[in-house]
């Protein structure tokens, strides 16, 4: 099953530095020592990316993603093992993997959440739905509550209906203090649907690596400290996890090939450990 993936480039005003944010390090450069992209420098994407995120921004209501929950939580769209998927970006996802399999080699669960994050974006293949890129990639954030001014582009959610909505457009919205981000709606799209399909198939995976696949695009908190009081304390402690892999994500395309023969019997061992032979999707 092969998948054509136009990625939007997520937004950063990356420093070489680290930055703190409350008590967290935001890393700057990603674990190959490059800086994180920058809109304004991928002129040549950047009419694509934009009008990708303003039908994001307009389309994305909280009842259009609990809708799309509904639909693909019955996860009755396909049945085959994670290797079955012919994955575009695998070379980027073993690259991820393999970089974090380099720097913390006992932390075989982590190696295959940087090995499987991305699958979701099977949601674009027509078997899946066909989805269009605007709910697929790209940042995501809460919804049910104020957008934040740290989401990208966050100019288009002028014309989503709930930024006019009394019971949406407030800082807490729906939810309540510290509610948990097991609580919240998020925006549909990849992220989400990959975290729906390792819960329904009753993943081993520990409650951190389900945290990473549900949130690596989560942009507005896990860059700019953005909806920290809709966190709990295990939240924040699951965040510490998410900075790690997020340093390996950000564009860790590298001239340097994985061999895939070589690694996949160690990650078949790892998805044999985790995950049931077959996986509904």
């Amino acid at each position: 099953m092969t998948v054509i993936v136009l990625e939007p480039n997520e937004s950063s005003n990356a420093e070489n530095e680290t930055a703190v944010d409350g008590e967290l390090d935001v890393p700057r450069r990603n674990a190959f020592g490059h800086d994180f992209r920058d809109f304004e420098k991928e002129s040549m994407r950047n009419a694509i990316v934009q009008e990708c995120y303003r039908k994001n921004h307009i389309y994305q209501t909280c009842e259009f993603a609990n809708k799309k929950k509904e639909e693909y939580g019955k996860l009755n769209k396909a049945e085959m093992s994670i290797w079955d998927l012919d994955e575009p970006q695998i070379d980027h996802l073993l690259q991820t993997a393999e970089a974090i399999r380099r720097d913390h080699p006992h932390e075989h669960w982590l190696h295959l959440t940087a090995l499987i994050h991305d699958l979701g974006k099977v949601l674009l293949h027509p078997a899946f739905g066909e989805e269009p890129q605007w709910c697929v990639v790209g940042d995501t954030f809460p919804l049910g509550c104020a957008f934040d001014n740290n989401i990208v582009h966050h100019q288009f959610f002028k014309e989503n209906p709930d930024s006019r909505n009394p019971a949406f457009n407030t800082k807490l919205g729906i939810y309540s203090e510290n509610i948990g981000l097991d609580n919240i709606t998020m925006s549909w799209g990849h992220a989400e649907y990959m975290y729906l399909v390792a819960k329904g198939n009753n993943t081993t995976l520990p409650p951190a690596g389900l945290f990473i696949i549900r949130f690596h695009s989560f942009y507005a908190m896990h860059r700019h400290g953005a909806y920290t009081f809709l966190m709990n304390d295990e939240d924040k402690e699951m965040l510490k996890w998410l900075q790690v892999f997020n340093k390996y994500d950000l564009y860790s395309k590298s001239k340097v090939k994985i061999n895939q023969e070589e690694v996949k019997p160690y990650y078949l061992s790892l998805i044999k450990k985790y995950f049931p032979e077959k996986l509904k999707w």
